[in-house]
């Protein structure tokens, strides 16, 4: 039995599903750095793909929203200790996006890139895992400007700030190299289940906790 918060009971839930450190809840917490964007013209919205592809591509809202799109179910974990189970999104498979571009052999690793300048990084062996979706709907409505409308990268196997929100730029590269949150101390790739919170040694100072935890993902 697992108690879960928000609900406020304890249910027969696979306890190994939640990952050490993390606390389940009902709840979808809403967590970000800065201001969230709200679009009044999504004429001027677009997702660019990018970096080390043969022909750099840029997609239309109108366009985006036209391609093949299927239900994704997954469990989130956030850095910041909450997990949420069982999520409905519904959104555009990577590998979808994917037959938009061809890749150059030496593309290894993906940043993607998000509105006011927000970035975060992964391998591209993650980006394009199955489970990986560009969602515009979570719960069978379309997500809410704070939870990353119009469209939000979700990996799902990874701590939840790698699931950039309001997402402008697929970025292909040979080389790993921090985004926002790893240039502030998260770790480089964020496994929920080895507690990859952290860069090794960040956090020695109590500031460092305190910056982390009030400016999540």
């Amino acid at each position: 039995m697992v108690y879960v918060h928000g609900a406020n009971e304890e249910r027969d839930i696979d306890p190994a599903r939640i990952p050490p450190g993390q606390i389940l809840t009902t709840n979808f917490p809403v967590l970000h750095h800065g201001d969230v964007p709200y679009y009044n013209n999504m004429a001027l919205w677009n997702l660019k793909l990018f970096g080390l592809v043969e022909e750099e591509v840029t997609i239309g809202y109108g366009e985006f929203m036209k391609l093949p799109m299927r239900e994704f179910t997954n469990d989130i974990h956030c850095v910041t200790t909450w997990s949420r189970l069982d999520n409905v999104w519904g959104g555009v498979a990577v590998s979808t996006i994917l037959e938009k571009v061809r890749l150059k052999p030496e593309a290894k690793y993906v940043m993607l890139h998000a509105e006011q300048g927000w970035s975060t990084n992964l391998p591209l062996e993650d980006f394009m895992r199955e489970t990986s979706l560009l969602a515009v709907r979570h719960g069978g409505e379309l997500l809410t400007p704070k939870h990353g409308y119009p469209v939000r990268m979700v990996v799902p196997h990874l701590y939840f700030w790698k699931s950039a929100k309001w997402l402008r730029g697929i970025e292909f590269m040979a080389e790993d190299k921090p985004g926002f949150w790893e240039q502030h101390g998260y770790h480089m790739y964020g496994n929920p289940f080895k507690e990859e919170r952290f860069a090794e040694g960040y956090g020695d100072d109590e500031e460092d906790y305190s910056f982390i935890f009030n400016n999540p993902e």
